[in-house]
C-alpha cells in the first residue's frame, strides 16, 4: 500500500503545485502509516521532493512523454499505481491534471474528489473536505472505492517541509500509440512573467481601465508585487488583453493568496472564478459595484490615481526593507 502523487514540471523544473501536492500526500501517508511515491515526467533534481516527504520518485524520461498528453499520462499513472500498490493518488487542480483525472479514474475504476481544501478527516473510510456551489460552501465527501484520487485546490494546503530519505528511479511505462492520436502542435506560453496558475498574487483589471494603452499601470504594480496579470472577460473579448489572462468561471480559475481587482464591477461569473482567493482587494469608482460585497478590502477611487500611488508606496516600502 502507498500514496502516489503526480508532481508536475515544466522544462525540467518542478512547478509550485508539485511541492504542495507532495506535502498533502505526505500528510495522507502519515495518517495511513505508509510511504509517498511520486511520478514525474522529464523532471530534473527529483531528489528535491525528499524535502516534502517523498520516499521514492519514479522519473519518466521516454521522449514520447516530453509533452503533456492526458491519455498517455493517465495510462502511465495507472501503471505506476498498480506497480506500487497505491490506494490513494494525489494530484493538483491544474488544467492538465483535471483533464487527465477523469481518464485516470475511469481506467482504474477509482473514486475522484475535486477541489479538496484540507487533509482527510479520516482515511478509513476516506473522507475529504471540498468546496461546493462555486466555492460558496463546503461539503464532506466519502470515497468508497479501493483506489481513490484526490484533487487538491491550489494554495489550499500549502507547502510543508517534512524531509525523508528518498531515492530516484527511472520508470518506463508501456507506450501505446493509440494514446498519442492527439498531439500538441504548438504551445504558446508567456515568457518571463508569473503565471496565473502558479502566482501567489494576481493583479487583474477590467473595462474601468478604458483601453489597452492604459495597462502599463497594471503591469507596473504587478512587477513590484511579483504578481501575475489578469483581466475580466469583456477585456479579453475586446482584444485588449490575451485570452490566456481571462479569469473567472468561463476563464481560468484563481486561487491566489492575494487577488487585486481594478476597475472590475464583479459579475457573478467573475466572482465564482476568483472566490477561492484568500484575500481580495477591490479598487473601483462605483461604491455600489457588486465586487465590494465579496471583497476583504475595498478602495472607492479612480484607478488612474490610486494604482500609481499604491505602486510608489510599495516601491518605497520595498526599498526601506530590502
Amino acid at each position: 500500500m502507498s500514496v502516489l502523487v503526480y508532481t508536475e514540471s515544466e522544462k525540467g523544473n518542478y512547478k509550485k503545485n508539485a511541492f504542495e501536492v507532495a506535502s498533502y500526500a505526505r500528510e495522507v501517508a502519515d495518517k495511513m502509516g505508509t510511504d509517498v511515491i511520486a511520478i514525474s515526467f522529464h523532471a530534473d533534481e527529483s531528489e528535491t521532493l525528499e524535502k516534502y516527504g517523498v520516499s521514492k520518485v519514479l522519473n519518466v524520461t521516454d521522449p514520447a512523454y516530453q509533452t503533456f498528453n492526458a491519455k498517455a499520462y493517465a495510462s502511465a499513472l495507472g501503471e505506476a499505481a498498480r506497480s506500487e500498490n497505491a490506494s490513494v493518488i494525489v494530484i493538483s487542480s491544474s488544467t492538465d491534471a483535471k483533464y487527465m483525472a477523469g481518464i485516470l479514474a475511469g481506467e482504474l475504476e477509482a473514486g475522484y474528489a475535486t477541489n479538496v481544501v484540507a487533509a482527510p478527516e479520516s482515511t478509513s473510510p476516506l473522507v475529504v473536505k471540498r468546496t461546493a456551489f462555486t466555492n460558496k460552501g463546503f461539503m464532506y465527501t466519502q470515497l468508497n472505492a479501493a483506489l481513490n484520487i484526490i484533487g487538491v485546490s491550489s494554495n489550499a494546503f500549502g507547502t510543508r517541509e517534512n524531509p525523508v530519505a528518498g531515492k530516484v528511479e527511472g520508470f518506463s511505462p508501456t507506450v501505446n500509440n493509440d494514446h498519442f492520436t492527439v498531439k500538441s502542435v504548438e504551445i504558446d506560453q508567456v515568457v518571463g512573467k508569473a503565471t496565473i496558475a502558479d502566482a501567489d498574487i494576481v493583479v487583474s483589471a477590467g473595462r474601468g481601465l478604458k483601453g489597452p494603452e492604459n495597462w502599463g499601470i497594471i503591469e507596473e504594480l504587478a512587477d513590484v508585487l511579483g504578481a501575475a496579470t489578469a483581466c475580466s472577460k469583456p477585456v479579453s473579448d475586446l482584444g485588449w488583453r490575451p485570452h490566456g489572462e481571462h479569469v473567472g468561471q468561463t476563464g481560468k480559475p484563481v486561487a491566489s493568496n492575494l487577488y487585486i481587482a481594478i476597475g472590475i464591477s464583479g459579475a457573478i461569473q467573475h466572482l465564482a472564478g476568483v472566490s477561492s482567493s484568500k484575500v481580495k482587494v477591490v479598487i473601483n469608482t462605483d461604491p455600489e459595484a457588486p465586487f465590494f460585497k465579496a471583497a476583504d478590502y475595498g478602495i472607492v477611487g479612480d484607478a488612474f490615481q490610486v494604482v500609481p500611488e499604491l505602486t510608489e508606496k510599495l516601491k518605497e516600502f520595498k526599498a526601506q526593507n530590502a
